[in-house]
């Protein structure tokens, strides 16, 4: 298994090289895959790796999932209904899961902060967007369903912090025990 810092100096390489029009894709979407047990060593790291995004001139504008989604679902009306559930019934776990699943997909949330954070970005070529904390996701949605809802609007090199497995070229295991997934359209590096 290859270090993280040796697949974070190849994703930077790939970064600098840009993607090659190949079948799936040309859009610069890149995931740095890591073992889900290796998720607080990323965190960690974040701020290092950022650093040398900079040296390498790249314009970073990072998104965290995590507080995304937190912001997300304190702004939705029906947050205050899910907290009051939640107290009369703390350990129904799957009733507050599918509760805030409703709220984080029915109106797209997530996939319009993304997309607010890319727009803005087209045409820098020195803009680079760094997605964290996709471990934020579980149990409500996965990255590979935004990614292909945003399809054609990766103009500036975009790149997923993945906790996962990867079992092919390009297919996938969220969390490592999610089933594969292959509808993937990234260069994906390390896992």
């Amino acid at each position: 298994m290859s270090s993280l810092r040796a697949d974070f100096d190849e994703l930077r390489e790939r970064i600098k090289h840009g993607r090659e029009l190949g079948h799936a894709s040309f859009e610069p979407i890149f995931y740095l895959v890591f073992s889900p047990d290796q998720i607080l060593d990323v965190k960690r790291q974040t701020p290092a790796w950022i650093s040398k995004l900079h040296q390498d001139h790249w314009d970073v504008h990072t998104f965290s999932v995590a507080e995304h989604l937190w912001a997300y679902l304190k702004e939705d009306p029906f947050w205050a209904l899910c907290i009051n559930e939640d107290k009369s019934a703390p350990l129904n776990w799957e009733r507050s899961n599918e509760a805030l699943s409703d709220i984080l997909t029915t109106g797209n949330g997530l996939l319009k902060r993304l997309e607010e954070t890319l727009a803005p970005l087209e045409g820098n070529p020195k803009a680079l967007v760094l997605v964290t904390d996709l471990e934020a996701l579980h149990p409500f949605v996965r990255i590979g369903a935004i990614e292909s809802q945003l399809q054609g609007k990766f103009h500036v090199p975009t790149v997923f912090l993945y906790p996962g497995i990867r079992t092919g070229k390009t297919r996938l295991k969220f969390l490592g025990f999610y089933p594969e997934d292959g509808n993937y359209r990234s260069v994906h590096v390390g896992g």
